[in-house]
């Protein structure tokens, strides 16, 4: 039945399974709190306290029944659990069989049917407090494993609000997914959200496939069409409150307090750091064993660098986390033991949490950041290790197979299955020249301090305002209406300098089956010409093709901006040519690119249509001439490949997989920044195009060009009629006063 909206609700309640505090009960029978830990407390915390919002969860003591009350500016609304709760839901059915069933079953997951009804059960209470606290029309924002199966239990008592899912946690592959008995209650439990929100490309499209497999509904990309509704699945790669954490490391108590870490572990000339929850996805023992036998072969000495791993307690009443505990400190004390010497231990082992400023003394004490996890969502340690070197040194090493390392190409990456592979990168890690260090901290830092957790929010919360299928609203089919907008911009001579942004195949070029057949619609290359020529414009064309082939088949003037791979190459027509800003690739990524390659060209084997295209920077998947049974199966096969790449892209009849961190999207954000242009006009036809969209803002021109959902604020039908309405907008450029060059 549902629920009518309260008077009093809130625009924007989070569901998760912990409130930001711990609460309990004082000596006088009133209810205390401590600020709870873990990533989602602090990545949440700041985005609350400023929408002054709700927010629903357990308190972390069994059995306690709290009224909601008011914390900086949060409203916390307490849901109780039993003992027998805590036991079925928590430690059962969300970390014996959830946790690792989707890090890819490193340890057996556990299938009880009476976990899974203490899982249903707790969802829906979870659901009801939701449903009492939304104000009428607001946003619910749901999140993680623990719940599930609450977007399709809230939508049912309030139709009325929007409702976003967030997963911190990987998404499986469909063979791993299958295995789960109530495989498709969570998907449609899932499903009841307007957006489903994941840490990396790869998971969204696991999930995509699992629904394309597992149930009868249909999908397009990456959105799914349930009934009347359209979900969307869409990667939203979590960060940290960096500035914040900057702001502390810079500290003088943090330094001294660096300072004296350091010399209370003897001033080695090396020291490593390790920080995780005590689980069996960090890699822990992996670690160890590669630090052990680095300092057995010699390759480190034992005498001059430490080991400090801390090991916060974590699930310990689950078996696999204890028997994890007793394994890692078999392991500390065997390395103690045969390497240690009086007054001086090779590990120093703290199975303990601690307060954020201590945290960031250790960061800054730190030569070398291991991040070996086997499997991770994100791993925001990466990111505040990052947060916290405002001194350009340091060096990270980062597990492949973690969210943090599809951003973080300044990390040394690593398979942490490859033990002799491991322990090269920790060697280079610990001797790196100064100026290599500088290069990739600051590579690092452009990152994590550019893409914050406001970033983060901000966007998953924009997109689920604006649909759950991409739009703003629908897009403007009258030309008319796009006539008077550029009209209007031509004669704005504060939108000076220009920018004039176009993707290439399918929006100045109707598409081919032979992309090299591909050319300017008629008129095209006029039209550009008298833009390029303007001293207040810059023309760029913006493409997912490799740099030669774009500047092969598109004939530009010269000053005009070519943008490739998606952003990865950068180039200027000049008179002598192409001066070129080329992508550069680390050797990690080489070779990361290379198995790629090989990956895909087996997808293509036996497949009639189907074909590969080599870039600098990526592999494409190109499906186009396959009939659709074949372009399906082999579009899925590509899409399971995400979890090895940087980032992948889907568009229409591709799968790209880049081995850089690049879209549209960020490369149109940094031309924009480069060449300090306050309005920007972008048209392009493809899902790929989409990610310039959602960049830009209400004062620029968006264009969609041709069919489907789109977050354009305009649309046009075809190429040829693209061209049509930029040769207005040269009119109008044209007409009006002249500017002086820049």
């Amino acid at each position: 039945m549902p629920h009518a909206a309260p008077d009093d609700g809130h625009d924007l309640v989070v569901v998760a399974n912990r409130l930001p505090v711990d609460v309990a009960l004082g000596a006088d029978g009133a209810p205390t709190w401590t600020r709870a830990p873990g990533g989602l407390v602090t990545a949440l915390s700041p985005v609350m306290s400023r929408a002054q919002g709700a927010w629903v969860g357990w308190g972390g003591t069994p059995d306690l029944v709290v009224d909601p009350f008011q914390l900086d500016d949060i409203q916390l609304v307490p849901v109780m659990l039993t003992t027998d709760d805590v036991a079925g839901y928590y430690e059962g059915f969300a970390n014996d069989t959830l946790w690792p069933l989707y890090h890819d079953v490193i340890t057996p997951p556990t299938y009880h049917r009476e976990w899974w009804e203490d899982y249903r059960r707790v969802n829906e209470r979870f659901a009801q407090a939701a449903a009492q606290e939304a104000a009428a029309g607001g946003i619910v924002w749901v999140h993680d494993y623990q719940l599930q199966l609450v977007p399709a239990m809230l939508r049912a008592l309030r139709p009325d609000v929007r409702i976003g899912y967030f997963s911190h946690i990987p998404f499986p592959p469909l063979e791993l997914f299958a295995q789960l008995p109530w495989r498709r209650q969570v998907l449609e439990g899932l499903l009841g959200a307007d957006l489903l929100g994941f840490q990396r490309g790869g998971d969204a499209a696991n999930f995509v496939r699992a629904v394309r497999r597992l149930t009868d509904l249909t999908t397009h990309g990456q959105q799914i069409t349930v009934g009347k509704r359209h979900v969307r699945a869409q990667a939203f790669g979590i960060s940290i409150d960096s500035h914040a954490f900057d702001a502390l490391a810079r500290t003088p108590e943090v330094h001294e307090r660096a300072r004296l870490l350091r010399h209370d572990l003897g001033d080695p000339q090396v020291l490593l750091l390790g920080v995780d929850r005590l689980d069996y996805t960090k890699g822990i023992r992996h670690r160890l064993k590669a630090y052990g036998e680095l300092l057995a072969d010699g390759r480190l000495s034992a005498e001059t660098t430490t080991l400090v791993q801390v090991a916060s307690p974590s699930r310990e009443n689950v078996g696999a986390y204890q028997q994890l505990r007793d394994e890692v400190e078999l392991l500390v004390g065997r390395i103690n033991g045969e390497f240690g010497t009086v007054g001086h231990a090779p590990v120093q082992y703290l199975h303990q949490s601690f307060p954020m400023d201590e945290m960031a003394a250790l960061y800054l004490a730190a030569d070398v950041m291991l991040v070996t996890a086997l499997r991770d969502g994100m791993n925001l340690v990466a990111k505040e290790y990052v947060a916290a070197r405002s001194d350009e040194r340091g060096a990270l090493v980062l597990s492949e197979f973690t969210g943090a390392a599809d951003e973080l190409s300044g990390a040394l990456l690593i398979n942490p299955h490859d033990i002799a592979g491991t322990k090269d990168a920790i060697v280079r890690a610990a001797h790196i020249e100064p100026r290599e260090a500088r290069k990739r901290m600051r590579r690092l830092r452009r990152r994590v301090l550019g893409h914050d957790v406001a970033t983060w929010s901000e966007g998953f919360l924009a997109a689920l305002r604006e649909g759950a299928d991409g739009r703003r609203s629908q897009p403007s089919a009258r030309p008319a209406d796009l006539v008077d907008r550029l009209r209007a911009l031509a004669a704005d001579r504060a939108a000076r300098p220009l920018l004039i942004a176009l993707d290439f195949d399918g929006t100045l070029s109707p598409l081919q089956d032979d992309p090299s057949t591909s050319r300017l619609a008629p008129g095209g290359e006029a039209v550009l010409a008298r833009l390029a020529a303007r001293p207040d414009v810059t023309l760029a064309l913006v493409s997912g093709r490799a740099m030669d082939s774009l500047a092969a088949l598109a004939p530009v003037p010269e000053g005009t901006v070519l943008v490739a791979g998606h952003g990865a190459e950068r180039a200027r027509v000049t008179a002598e040519g192409l001066d070129r800003r080329p992508a550069r690739l680390t050797d990690e990524q080489s070779e990361e690119l290379a198995t790629l390659r090989a990956a895909v060209e087996r997808v293509t084997r036996g497949r009639e249509g189907v074909w590969v295209e080599s870039k600098p920077t990526a592999v494409v998947l190109h499906t186009r001439l396959a009939d659709r049974d074949v372009a399906a199966k082999a579009r899925d096969e590509a899409l399971a490949l995400g979890t090895r790449a940087a980032r992948v892209l889907a568009g229409k009849d591709v799968v790209e997989l880049l081995v850089l961190p690049v879209d549209k999207g960020t490369a149109l954000t940094a031309l924009r920044a480069e060449l300090g242009t306050p309005v920007v006009l972008y048209a392009g036809d493809d899902a790929t195009d989409e990610n310039a969209f959602v960049v830009l803002g209400p004062d620029d021109v968006t264009v969609k060009v041709g069919p489907g959902q789109t977050r354009a604020a305009h649309r046009v039908a075809d190429p040829a009629a693209l061209v049509a309405v930029l040769g207005l907008l040269a009119d109008a450029l044209e007409a009006g006063v002249p500017v002086d060059p820049r």
